[in-house]
């Protein structure tokens, strides 16, 4: 079962689904981003302040606030309420691909793809930079810890890379090889012991976030994986990229549990519902939210 919200006039590239769950935003290349009732469709707010394509977004931990970036490099923070903007970072030279909050909901790390490929850490409401990592390569998701100050961020070079921000040493606590190609995609698990990884060798891997040891690798998909979200219970992952398809399957063994493939184009970006039974996806100006068919344990 399938419901399908269609408010965007061009591609759209980011959803996020409110902490609450009354709430799903999206946005994307028509430079909007948009707030709209997950179980009636009916669009809530319009936020129209970028000048640029919008790429990324995240909620804040307490759903009062937005973070949302661009193609500009330009990342402004708004309360969800009323659209009142009450920061703009101005800390990557260009494409902002992600953006994570912190656990204690003050600072953001996002990350930096054409002509940036850094990692900045910030506070989200006076935009004042706390550190900054450089990457060797473009950058294409960040991620932080759910309960610490651990960041990890995914790269060109097919290598995942972790900090911790409560350090001053720039080298990265943990650094991922298991890929062999671009990774895209990052989800750290609620619990947070495990961080999963999907990219261009249409593996998603699931590793010990403490040890970088790999769990296993998940193989269904037939192309690239773009979008990656582990549900609340941290029990299942969500998984979305060029194949068109949407897979569900439990996190800790490969086992399918669902598959969608109702959208005509590749996934985007993905995001739970935060009591585990939906999930929204996005691909060209069509957003859909999924229930799975099964008892979500």
């Amino acid at each position: 079962m399938s419901s399908v919200y269609s408010g965007h006039k061009d591609n759209v590239f980011a959803v996020a689904w409110s902490p609450a769950g009354h709430v799903i935003a999206s946005a994307g290349r028509d430079r909007t981003v948009q707030l709209w009732d997950p179980d009636s469709g009916l669009s809530l707010l319009t936020y129209t302040q970028h000048q640029q394509c919008v790429l990324s977004l995240a909620w804040s931990p307490d759903g009062c606030y937005l973070a949302s970036g661009d193609t500009a490099g330009v990342i402004h923070v708004w309360r969800a309420t009323d659209g009142e903007c009450v920061s703009i970072y101005r800390g990557h030279a260009r494409f902002v691909r992600s953006i994570a909050w912190s656990y204690d909901g003050q600072t953001i790390v996002s990350g930096g793809d054409y002509g940036d490929s850094t990692v900045q850490v910030w506070h989200a409401f006076s935009a004042q930079r706390r550190a900054i990592y450089v990457s060797p390569y473009r950058l294409f998701a960040t991620c932080w810890s759910p309960g610490d100050t651990r960041i990890g961020a995914a790269s060109f070079d097919g290598v995942v890379r972790l900090w911790d921000t409560a350090e001053s040493n720039d080298e990265p606590l943990i650094t991922y090889r298991g890929h062999t190609g671009p990774v895209y995609a990052l989800s750290w698990s609620p619990d947070g012991h495990y961080l999963a990884s999907a990219g261009q060798d249409v593996t998603v891997q699931f590793w010990l976030a403490n040890t970088g040891k790999a769990i296993y690798t998940y193989r269904s998909h037939t192309r690239p994986v773009k979008a990656l979200a582990c549900s609340a219970s941290s029990n299942l992952l969500a998984s979305g990229g060029d194949d068109t398809s949407v897979q569900i399957w439990s996190a800790l063994q490969e086992d399918r549990r669902a598959v969608f493939t109702d959208h005509r184009s590749w996934i985007r970006s993905l995001a739970w519902s935060p009591d585990s039974t939906r999930v929204v996806s996005c691909s060209q100006d069509i957003v859909r939210i999924w229930q799975p068919a099964f008892t979500i344990s």
